[in-house]
């Protein structure tokens, strides 16, 4: 810790497994960060309950299997702080007095409230929780006092809230929590399988820990340019479904092939998967490999998030003094 002072944090969900999406997203952010300041990266298991109360029943288990991704993926606990969010009861606290400060317009306005609202049907969306939980992520962000905080691009609206509850904060009682600026992965386009973003309450999406067969029966069903209905139609790879990813595993000159091949109809949509196949296959390799390690030692994560927990609630505790000496507590 302490290699420079700039200091990020941030945190996922542990709804279940994790997807390319949430790979390009953010955890290649997470990795490439974790090289440049002290970081912060927490399982955030309460937030799990907002959609998942009425059955708790898997978010311990899927908090492990979670962590295992992290680390397959490159995560470092002698680097980064890896914790869980429910093991660091000042998250609640700065939560709490956060929402006496923040008002309800602010929560409702939100794009990523209204959008879950509609697009999930099978889930009840209608707890406080679920209002609530974007002051209970400022809490989360703001406690270690971050300068930036790596997040995809769906979460933008959030981190402005974030912000907004800071300087809310920080006019009523005096400066404290800085305003932390967006870290965007440059190349976090990651679309699902039909279309719509990859996400796990869509069921659209590949995932970290699938097998090789299961991801080729998913990627031959998957939608490509679609007004390209034969291989002698010329395609557009702008509008292809396909080609994002393309750009994230495959060459220059890879790209560069398989664009020509599309729009002049001499590589067909098969084809084009195909070659992703391959590349995937090579990029998912070896963090399967790092992960079977882990499958096979699951103590080693949770003395690793063990450790965490310690070293976070040591942070916070710090914050928390100030906070309460702020507000007169």
């Amino acid at each position: 810790m302490n290699k420079t002072s700039f200091r990020t944090v941030s945190g996922m969900r542990p709804t279940g497994p994790l997807h390319l999406g949430h790979y390009f997203g953010v955890l290649k952010n997470w990795v490439a960060l974790q090289e440049k300041g002290d970081s912060f990266f927490f399982v955030a298991d309460w937030h799990a309950l907002t959609s998942d109360f009425a059955d708790p029943s898997q978010i311990a288990a899927n908090s492990l299997e979670m962590v295992k991704d992290w680390l397959a993926a490159g995560l470092d606990p002698e680097k980064s702080v890896l914790f869980k969010q429910s093991s660091n009861l000042y998250h609640a606290e700065l939560s709490l007095l956060l929402s006496m400060i923040t008002p309800v317009s602010w929560l409702e306005r939100n794009p990523t409230y209204k959008e879950q609202q509609q697009q999930i049907g099978d889930k009840d969306l209608g707890n406080a929780g679920f209002l609530c939980y974007p002051v209970l992520m400022a809490a989360d962000i703001l406690m270690y006092l971050p300068s930036g905080v790596p997040v995809g691009q769906d979460q933008l609206p959030h981190l402005e809230l974030t912000r907004e509850i800071a300087r809310r904060f920080n006019f009523l009682y005096g400066t404290l929590f800085p305003e932390p600026d967006a870290l965007l992965t440059p190349a976090a386009k990651c679309p699902g399988l039909d279309g719509r973003k990859m996400s796990k309450s869509y069921h659209n999406g590949i995932f970290l820990r699938d097998t090789m067969d299961d991801i080729t029966t998913k990627v031959r069903g998957m939608f490509t340019d679609q007004a390209r209905l034969r291989k002698s139609d010329p395609g557009n790879p702008d509008v292809c479904n396909l080609f994002p990813y393309h750009i994230l595993l495959a060459s220059e000159q890879e790209q560069q092939e398989i664009r020509e091949g599309c729009t002049k109809a001499t590589l067909g949509c098969v084809d084009c998967k195909k070659i992703f196949l391959k590349n995937l296959n090579d990029f998912l390799a070896p963090l399967q490999e790092r992960r079977a390690v882990l499958d096979a030692n699951p103590q080693r994560v949770r003395d690793i998030l063990e450790a965490g927990n310690e070293r976070a609630r040591q942070e916070a505790a710090k914050t928390m003094c100030l906070v309460r000496e702020k507000m007169g507590m």
